[in-house]
């Protein structure tokens, strides 16, 4: 059956629907949405804020260790781990063994067990060197797998690699494949050329012009290499120089030469 309503019927129903929506009262905002949009806002400002305090935070430089001749990363490990914490909890230090086991005695048998490695070989007048190249080609892989590195720091002969690098990547023979070093920390080293006459390949040229690239060079006063460290400074443009009173070894740091390694590696700590 069909609803009919006449006109005065249809102002009743309609004054009724007024009514009854008129009497429906639109409550405010609840304050528990309030306090939740507040709360989601104020998660948002220290999400930023955190964000914020994170990237100011002074990063830990990644350094790749390449330790002595003869001797091997975990060696170097406990070695550099003499160091005071001061300067070890502000650096995030790689050790790599070399890709050649030993070929012969280790000055090192009486102090640290085995096993012992070494980067390259050379002849008794230094004239020749046998495997230089694979150990660059192995050290870039690794630096490649397990990088970005920031640094180098290197031993005695893992110096002699760590000094030649940013001079071999700036020739474009060596290190192609990853980011630029930023800086380099030489223990008891020296350059080929430095060293005799002898020089690899790779190295010919490392060394043709001032090396940029920031340096600290760790000398002992007693080490037999001490000269030829010295001829490494020269190469190098505004060497930071840390002297210690002992030979041909990593010896410890004491307050002064904290003061100098902190100051260094602080200008890395936002790169």
């Amino acid at each position: 059956m069909a609803l009919r309503v006449n006109h005065h019927g249809w102002s009743k129903l309609a004054d009724s629907f007024a009514h009854q929506v008129n009497a429906v009262k639109i409550p405010p905002p609840r304050m528990h949405t309030i306090v939740a949009a507040a709360e989601k806002l104020e998660k948002f400002k220290k999400i930023n804020r955190e964000t914020i305090m994170e990237n100011g935070i002074p990063k830990k430089p990644r350094i790749l260790c390449l330790h002595g001749f003869r001797t091997s990363g975990e060696i170097l490990k406990k070695q550099i781990g003499r160091w005071p914490e001061s300067i070890l909890g502000k650096l995030d230090l790689d050790f790599l063994d070399a890709p050649f086991p030993a070929l012969g005695k280790s000055d090192v048998e009486a102090f640290f067990d085995p096993p012992y490695y070494e980067w390259y070989q050379r002849n008794e007048d230094c004239t020749q060197y046998i495997n230089f190249e694979q150990s660059i080609a192995y050290i870039e892989d690794y630096m490649v797998t397990h990088g970005p590195f920031d640094g180098l720091l290197g031993f005695s002969q893992g110096a002699f690699i760590a000094a030649a690098s940013p001079g071999m990547q700036a020739e474009g023979v060596a290190f192609t494949k990853v980011p630029k070093i930023k800086f380099v920390i030489l223990i008891a080293g020296a350059k080929f050329l430095g060293f005799k006459f002898g020089q690899p390949k790779l190295a010919v040229n490392a060394f043709s012009s001032p090396v940029q690239c920031p340096s600290l060079h760790i000398i002992g006063e007693n080490d037999f290499l001490k000269e030829q460290g010295m001829v490494l400074l020269e190469s190098f443009v505004d060497p930071v120089v840390i002297y210690h009173s002992k030979g041909h070894t990593i010896p410890r740091i004491d307050e002064r030469g904290q003061e100098t390694m902190l100051s260094f590696i602080q200008k890395f700590q936002m790169i």
